[in-house]
């Protein structure tokens, strides 16, 4: 059986207890994992602490679009398109695997939202302030054309379309390739270990108490700054801290359907109308066709959002508005998902629509961090004035320089290629070596689009592995990504494999009711599981895949 020594709980654990830390984070999605790597390249003593697994909430359950916030222009939030505009370009050459362009088409018609004249002044200006490169900026397209691109979309009282250039990832290997990236700069990080109080000494926070979820021990870790970048449970430790008053978060859900390539056949990506009013994508990806998303306001479980009957029938009537000859019912669905936005609630505006993405940071009288509110396309960039945050203080307290953020240039994990133009190189490169060792083209470029630089560890666990996975009766390529997860990823429960690390329960349910038996079994070995947790995690697992497919009443 393979060797998992270097995942070890306790000894992370240690290791943070040992001494006082520079910076704890507290939540391990793209936040915090961007906060620990600027953090901890600027040479700080740096952990971070998250109580489910890795990018477990919204950073595994969004739109999936490290995208330059076109929207934001009907609410004139010219600042926040430039910048996130320019940061999807940092975030694409920094992990080009696991992030790539995509052409969008945003058709308009007579009654729609946008125009063909609004769209086209729209784009262009999003083409300036977002410094889009000569050639992906915007193309107008007539009405024939746009129906050529795409044959399914209404052709009724259609004008046209504008065409332009967003770029597609995955969450939530977003967010593990950067916390990978960070932990080999120096960062500690564990999963399933939750804040359950601080600790204060002379008024000021010193120090968090972590129960490790596995095994319920608890743990004292200090450090001088402790940053809260939990997303949407930021207002629930500000609580604890006695600090959470003036602006609070506004939670909103948003839910997105999966169907399958052939029932919803979708060529090009589309922005959308839908009959309401609210901007809709439709997006096609690895044999699947995905459509979101919702935005309502969400009052219930924060670490349990689920699709409901209300959710599901809003996105089929957008779909069928929008794809008429589809003709798409609830049997249909394939797979869903719903994730929560931690907005900053604004005095005035109660319609989720509304209320800006902006992020904000609280700084509490304690000392406490929090870092609010923001977007996925600008993780780099609030990381970089968090760090900021810390750095300045360090400074005025202990007189200690640190030096300005270095991660604009840094590659995360897997994307040592040499930006886009040295993964493509390597794509040829590796899809050849994959022939020879018997995996065909199309699962080779399936690998490197999740594993990039780091490809060659899948290659040669899917060679020296082959009689254990054999014997574990799983297909080698599967075993090799499943010890992969298990041995450089933190994958400690089925979930955290089939959903963050592979994204298969919800791109292809198939794929995971075809082998969660025996993945299941084989990490029951090796993570030496009680009869207990067994029984736990296969019913994680299990409700995980009926909530996919089946509204909550």
């Amino acid at each position: 059986m393979t060797n998992f020594s270097s995942y070890h709980r306790d000894t992370i654990f240690q290791q943070i207890e040992n001494k006082q830390l520079d910076v704890l984070v507290i939540g391990g999605g793209i936040t915090g994992a961007g906060i620990a790597l600027d953090a901890t390249t600027r040479g700080m003593n740096t952990a971070v602490v998250e109580m489910q697994d890795f990018a477990a909430g919204t950073s595994s359950r969004s739109t999936k679009l490290v995208h330059g916030g076109l929207r934001y222009l009907k609410q004139f939030e010219v600042k926040m398109v430039a910048e996130v505009g320019k940061e999807r370009e940092i975030v694409y050459e920094n992990g080009p695997h696991v992030t790539t362009p995509e052409w969008m088409m945003l058709p308009f018609y007579k009654e729609g939202t946008f125009g063909p004249f609004t769209t086209n002044i729209g784009l262009r200006v999003y083409d300036f302030l977002a410094g889009v490169k000569k050639e992906e900026r915007r193309k107008m397209l007539s009405p024939e054309e746009a129906v050529g691109k795409e044959p399914l979309v209404k052709s009724e009282g259609l004008k046209g379309a504008g065409f332009y250039v967003e770029y597609k990832t995955d969450d939530a290997r977003l967010t593990i390739e950067v916390m990978k990236k960070a932990i080999e700069k120096g960062a500690h990080a564990v999963n399933y270990a939750k804040v359950v109080d601080f600790i204060y000494q002379s008024g000021k926070i010193a120090g968090v108490i972590v129960e490790d979820q596995i095994n319920k021990k608890q743990h004292h870790v200090y450090a001088k700054k402790i940053v809260n970048a939990a997303g949407p449970w930021v207002d629930d430790l500000r609580e604890i801290d006695g600090s959470k008053k003036g602006k609070n978060l506004h939670l909103t859900k948003g839910v997105h359907l999966i169907f399958s390539e052939k029932r919803f056949p979708l060529k090009q990506a589309i922005y959308f109308d839908a009959p309401d009013g609210r901007m809709v994508f439709a997006i096609p990806r690895n044999k699947k066709t995905y459509v979101g998303t919702t935005d309502t306001s969400y009052d219930g479980d924060i670490a349990h959002p689920v699709m409901t009957v209300e959710d599901r029938d809003y996105l089929l009537d957008a779909i069928n508005y929008m794809f008429p000859s589809l003709e798409m019912t609830k049997e249909d669905v394939d797979s869903s998902y719903a994730g929560l936005r931690p907005l900053i609630a604004e005095e005035g505006k109660d319609d989720p629509d509304e209320i800006s993405r902006k992020d904000e940071i609280f700084i509490s009288d304690s000392g406490l961090i929090s870092m609010a509110g923001g977007k996925l396309t600008g993780y780099r960039k609030m990381a970089e004035q968090a760090v900021d945050t810390v750095a300045k203080q360090l400074k005025e307290e202990e007189g200690i320089l640190y030096s300005e953020s270095e991660t604009e240039h840094l590659p995360i994990s897997g994307g040592e290629t040499g930006g886009s133009k040295g993964f493509q190189q390597l794509k040829d490169r590796k899809i050849a070596e994959a022939v020879d060792l018997g995996i065909d083209e199309e699962t080779a470029l399936f690998l490197l689009q999740q594993y990039g630089a780091n490809i060659d560890k899948i290659f040669a666990l899917f060679q020296e592995e082959k009689p254990t996975a054999q014997e574990a009766g799983i297909d080698p390529v599967v075993f090799a990504e499943l010890v992969y997860a298990m041995r450089y990823e933190m994958t400690y429960k089925p979930v955290d494999f089939f959903v963050r690390r592979t994204g298969a329960l919800f791109f292809d349910i198939d794929f995971v009711k075809a082998h969660k038996d025996n993945v299941m079994k084989y990490m029951a070995d090796a993570l030496q599981w009680n009869n207990e947790q067994k029984d736990q995690y296969k019913n994680e697992l299990e409700q995980l895949l009926h909530e996919a497919v089946h509204p909550a009443k």
